[in-house]
C-alpha cells in the first residue's frame, strides 16, 4: 500500500512539472505537431494571438522541429524555445510561403533587405515587450538570401521595426538568410547569450537606441557578425546611439563549422565579395543618421576582417569607446576608420564626421600587411580627435603577387564602398593615416612575422599628432616613419624615432 501511494506522489509530481505555468500557450495545444513534416505556422501564430488577447504570457515551442513560414509577433509575448525545439523556416511550394514584403516607406537608398520587415521567418512592428527565448534553435533552412522575388520567399530569420522593450536571449540561429536578426527602428534592445552560424549578415542594429549586446559567438563568413547602422529605410535618418557591445566572439570560419566544432576555413573563395571571410563588428556602411555613445569591449576576433567604423552616407560618427579587443588571423586592415563621401542619401546631403574616437588594449597576430591600419577622412573633411592606445599588432609579410602590387599612394575613392582591399596594397604596412586632425598613436607597438620593404607609419595632411612610445621596426631600405604635409607634430620616448617637435613638415623621413 505504502509503495503505491509513493508511486502515486511521484507521477503527480512528475505531471505537475510538465504541466505548463499559468501564462504559458504550448503551441502544440493549438494543434502544432513539431514533426518536421506538417506546416505549423498557422498554430503558432494562433498561440500568439491566444497569448496576446490575454494581455500577454509565454508561447512555449517544447521539442520538437515546428515547419513554418511567417511568425507574426504580438505586443506583451514571449516566445520561447525549449532544449530540443528547433523552429525550421520552410520553403515557399508555388504561391505559398512567407508574408510579402510591406510597401517601404524608402528604398532608395539601402538595399531591398534593409528596406522590408514582414517577407522573415518571424516579424514584428509597432510592438511593446517582446523577447524570444529559450536555449532551442532557429533554423532559416528555407530561407534565402537574395533580395526581390516573385514567390512568397523570405530573406530574414527575425526582422523587427520600430520595437521597443525588445529582449532576445540563450538561443541559437543556423543559416538566418539576409539577416539573421534586422532590428530597425528598435529601442531598449536587450541581445545577450546567442550563438549565430549564419550565411549573411548576423546581426544588424539599424537606427536603434539603447541597445545591450553581450555574450554572443557570430559565425557570419560571408557578411558582418555585428553590424550597426543607420539608414534611411524608416523614410528619415534616425542615429543609432548608446549601444553597448561587450563579450561577444566573431569569427569567418566555411558555414555550419562554428555549431559543428569543426571551425573550418577551406570556403574563402565562396565569399560573396571575393575579398575573404568577413565576420567582424562594423559601423556602416549604411550611415545616413550616424552613431553616437557606442562602447564596445572585451571581445575576440578570429579568422574575419577588423573592426571598422565608418561613416559615408552624411551622418555623424562620434564618442566611440573601444577596449580590451584580441584579433587573430585578421585577412584586412586590423582597425579602419573611414569617414567617406558615398552619400547614398537624399539630394543635398553633406559629408559627415568622424571624431572622438578611443580605441585602447587591442592586440592583434598575425594581421594581413596588405592593407595596414587605415584612418582616412577625404579632402577637406578630416577624422578628428582620435586616441589609439596600448595596441600591439603582428604582421604576417606580403605574398609576391602582393608585393609586386605595393602603390606608391592609395586611391582617394571618397564616393566608392568603404572596404580596405578595394584601396589596394598600400605604401606602409603599419599604420596608414590620411585628412586627420587631432591624433594620438600611445603605447602602440608593431612586429613583423617576416622581411618588409615599405615604412611602418605613412601620415599624410595630418594636422596636430602626437606619438609616445611608438616602436616600430623599419622594412629593408625603408624607413619608419614617412609625412606628408603634416603640421604641428610630437614625437616622444618611441625607441628608433627620434623626438621630434615639428611645425610643418611637407615631405620628411625619418
Amino acid at each position: 500500500m505504502l509503495r503505491s501511494a509513493l508511486c502515486l506522489v511521484f507521477a503527480l509530481l512528475a505531471l505537475g512539472a510538465r504541466a505548463a505555468p499559468p501564462g504559458t500557450y504550448n503551441v502544440r495545444s493549438f494543434g502544432a505537431k513539431g514533426d518536421s513534416v506538417t506546416l505549423d505556422t498557422e498554430a503558432i501564430n494562433r498561440a500568439i494571438g491566444a497569448a496576446a488577447g490575454a494581455g500577454g504570457g509565454t508561447v512555449l515551442l517544447p521539442a520538437g522541429r515546428y515547419r513554418s513560414y511567417s511568425i507574426r509577433l504580438r505586443s506583451h509575448v514571449a516566445l520561447y524555445l525549449d532544449q530540443g525545439a528547433t523552429l525550421l523556416a520552410a520553403t515557399p511550394v508555388g504561391a505559398v510561403g512567407y508574408d510579402a514584403p510591406e510597401p517601404a516607406a524608402n528604398d532608395k537608398y539601402q538595399d531591398f533587405g534593409h528596406s522590408h520587415w514582414h517577407n522573415s521567418l518571424i516579424w514584428g512592428e509597432n510592438l511593446v515587450d517582446i523577447s524570444i527565448l529559450g536555449p532551442g534553435t532557429i533554423y532559416g533552412q528555407g530561407l534565402t538570401r537574395e533580395g526581390p522575388h516573385q514567390a512568397p520567399i523570405g530573406n530574414k530569420a527575425i526582422a523587427l521595426k520600430l520595437c521597443r522593450n525588445v529582449t532576445l536571449r540563450d538561443f541559437t540561429v543556423r543559416q538566418g538568410g539576409h539577416f539573421a536578426l534586422l532590428a530597425t527602428g528598435v529601442d531598449n534592445l536587450t541581445i545577450d547569450n546567442l550563438k549565430l552560424d549564419t550565411n549573411r549578415d548576423g546581426l544588424d542594429i539599424d537606427c536603434c537606441h539603447n541597445v545591450r549586446v553581450s555574450n554572443c559567438t557570430v559565425n557570419s563568413p560571408w557578411d558582418d557578425a555585428i553590424c550597426l547602422k543607420s539608414s534611411y529605410a524608416l523614410g528619415y535618418a534616425r542615429a543609432t546611439e548608446n549601444v553597448t557591445i561587450t563579450n561577444c566572439q566573431v569569427t569567418g570560419f566555411d558555414r555550419g563549422t562554428l555549431l559543428d566544432g569543426t571551425y573550418q576555413r577551406r570556403e574563402a573563395d565562396l565569399v560573396p565579395d571575393h575579398e575573404g571571410p568577413t565576420g567582424r563588428i562594423k559601423c556602416g556602411t549604411e550611415s545616413n543618421g550616424g552613431f553616437r555613445n557606442i562602447a564596445i569591449s572585451n571581445c575576440v576576433f578570429e579568422y574575419c576582417r577588423g573592426l571598422a567604423l565608418e561613416t559615408v552616407d552624411g551622418g555623424l560618427l562620434e564618442d566611440v569607446v573601444i577596449s580590451n579587443i584580441t584579433m587573430r588571423d585578421i585577412i584586412n586592415a586590423p582597425i579602419f576608420l573611414r569617414l567617406g563621401a558615398r552619400l547614398r542619401a537624399p539630394a543635398g546631403t553633406a559629408v559627415g564626421a568622424l571624431r572622438r574616437i578611443s580605441i585602447s588594449n587591442v592586440n592583434v597576430y598575425n594581421a594581413d600587411s596588405r592593407f595596414a591600419t587605415l584612418i582616412s577622412g577625404v579632402p577637406g573633411y578630416a577624422i578628428e580627435d582620435v586616441q589609439l592606445s596600448n595596441i600591439s599588432i603582428w604582421y604576417k609579410p606580403l605574398d609576391a603577387a602582393s608585393a609586386a602590387s605595393i602603390q606608391a599612394d592609395l586611391p582617394e575613392d571618397a564616393a566608392g564602398y568603404p572596404e580596405p582591399q578595394k584601396l589596394g596594397v598600400g605604401p606602409a604596412y603599419g599604420f596608414y593615416i590620411r585628412h586627420a586632425k587631432n591624433l594620438t598613436l600611445n603605447g602602440v607597438n608593431l612586429y613583423l612575422l617576416g622581411s618588409e620593404t615599405r615604412a611602418a607609419l605613412l601620415l599624410t595632411d595630418v594636422q596636430g599628432a602626437a606619438l609616445h612610445q611608438v616602436t616600430v621596426p623599419a622594412g629593408a631600405a625603408a624607413p619608419r616613419l614617412v609625412l606628408r604635409q603634416v603640421s604641428s607634430l610630437v614625437v616622444t620616448d618611441s625607441g628608433a624615432l627620434p623626438d621630434l617637435k615639428l611645425e610643418k613638415a611637407t615631405t620628411k623621413s625619418y
